[in-house]
């Protein structure tokens, strides 16, 4: 209940995630090739950005009241400044490589926000949104994983399309958080 309570608190984030997907499947379509360059650097940039980060909290938690569990964060951060840096080294084969990346990431993204559609069913109406979200997830994920060589620009509009209905859901999802967040009397 406390999750819920968090994110009914916290609606403008889903409604920012939605708006922003929205706009970059809009981008996607109105300048495909810009796309599929944008997001190749992006993607590096995203990763190195956040391997840097999750490896400066690693060494911070370094500590023995922390336990162990600071290395399993080093070797996540190292793992991510390592594929930030192959992209930005060799974008054009890391094209091909970033569209498996993209399946599998899809596909858990997916199954993750099936899973959380189900957890609050009990709690708001509309969790459908987020089932349509998570399934459309899945199925890009799914189409990346099968058909690896298919050509960027045309899985630059599959994402495109993706990114318009997931974002679509979101903010429709982020509505019906913030009624529940509405203060009561």
């Amino acid at each position: 209940m406390v999750g819920t309570q968090w994110i009914a608190s916290h609606w403008w984030v889903l409604l920012i995630r939605g708006l922003v997907a929205v706009a970059f499947g809009i981008f996607a379509f109105v300048y495909p090739v810009a796309t599929i360059a944008a997001f190749v650097l992006l993607f590096g940039a995203f990763a190195l950005v956040d391997g840097v980060f999750v490896t400066i909290a690693a060494l911070r938690l370094r500590h023995p009241q922390h336990g162990e569990r600071w290395w399993l964060m080093l070797l996540q951060g190292l793992a991510g400044i390592a594929v930030g840096l192959v992209t930005f080294f060799w974008p054009g084969i890391t094209a091909l490589a970033l569209a498996l990346l993209i399946a599998a990431w899809a596909i858990l993204t997916g199954f993750l926000e099936i899973g959380a559609a189900f957890q609050l069913r009990k709690q708001i109406a509309g969790e459908i949104f987020l089932v349509i979200a998570g399934a459309l997830s899945v199925l890009l994920g799914l189409v990346f994983a099968i058909f690896p060589t298919l050509t960027l620009l045309f899985s630059v509009y599959f994402f495109g399309a993706y990114a318009i209905v997931a974002g679509i859901a979101l903010v429709v999802l982020s509505f019906r958080m913030r009624s529940l967040h509405a203060p009561t009397a």
